[in-house]
């Protein structure tokens, strides 16, 4: 894979696994970042989040499409955290 970038902060592993396995679907190139840490037992995931994704920049907007999707359906919306470095 290519020069890839965080693309979205994810709140928690089923999230994570259901926009996977979304975006293996459709052959979109990803990897997950889990933030567990487990000299600190998870504490750092329940200030930053469970992890985030990183993708080729190309992608950007196609996965945004599948998470807000994702998310109207799983009905928090509202939560879409972007990377503001990015």
């Amino acid at each position: 894979m290519d020069k890839t970038e965080k693309i979205l902060i994810l709140y928690n592993e089923i999230e994570a696994t259901l926009l996977s396995g979304l975006l293996r679907e459709r052959n979109i190139p990803h990897l997950l970042r889990s933030y567990y840490d487990s000299a600190l037992d998870g504490l750092w995931q329940t200030q930053k989040g469970w992890g985030h994704l990183q993708a080729p920049p190309e992608y950007r907007e196609e996965i945004l499409k599948i998470y807000r999707e994702m998310s109207d359906q799983m009905d928090h919306s509202d939560d879409i955290q972007e990377d503001p470095e990015a």
